[in-house]
């Protein structure tokens, strides 16, 4: 899926919040974070996008969780819907499940794979970062947009 292709549609559980995305690419991603996994009731699985539309936000709730993200839900069912950097715009890690369509979509990497519990994994071959080796990624990322 190229940066070129429509966006995709999805939204919250009961439906008050409804949004179209870009994803930047057909994969997902999966992170185990203590944070991720509390906000979201399980593994948060996301998919980068870089532009997100939402038709109303009057139900759209955000949570400040760190010096640098926010995370928004609905406020009416619950559902987590975004992680976002408290930057303003750019990456938007959008919920896997409230796209309408997930077929596009493929497992790429799991991330704060030191945080996960061990009763659970998931099958297949794929890239597992640690914590550490995610903030480091992060930090290379927002050195080279300076």
């Amino acid at each position: 899926m190229a940066s070129g292709h429509k966006p995709l549609s999805g939204g919250c559980l009961c439906g008050a919040v409804r949004f179209t995305a870009k994803p930047e690419k057909a994969e997902m991603d999966v992170c185990h974070c203590g944070m991720c996994r509390k906000w979201s009731g399980g593994v948060f699985m996301a998919v980068s996008c870089g532009d997100v539309t939402i038709e109303d936000d009057s139900q759209l709730g955000s949570y400040v969780s760190s010096d640098w993200a926010m995370r928004q839900f609905c406020r009416n069912c619950g559902s987590s819907l975004f992680w976002r950097l408290r930057e303003g715009e750019g990456h938007v890690a959008v919920a896997f499940q409230s796209f309408d369509d997930t077929g596009p979509f493929k497992f790429l990497e799991e991330i704060f794979i030191d945080e996960k519990p061990a009763l659970y994994a998931f099958a297949g071959e794929r890239p597992r970062l640690t914590g550490a080796e995610v903030m480091a990624r992060f930090q290379a990322q927002q050195e080279g947009r300076s």
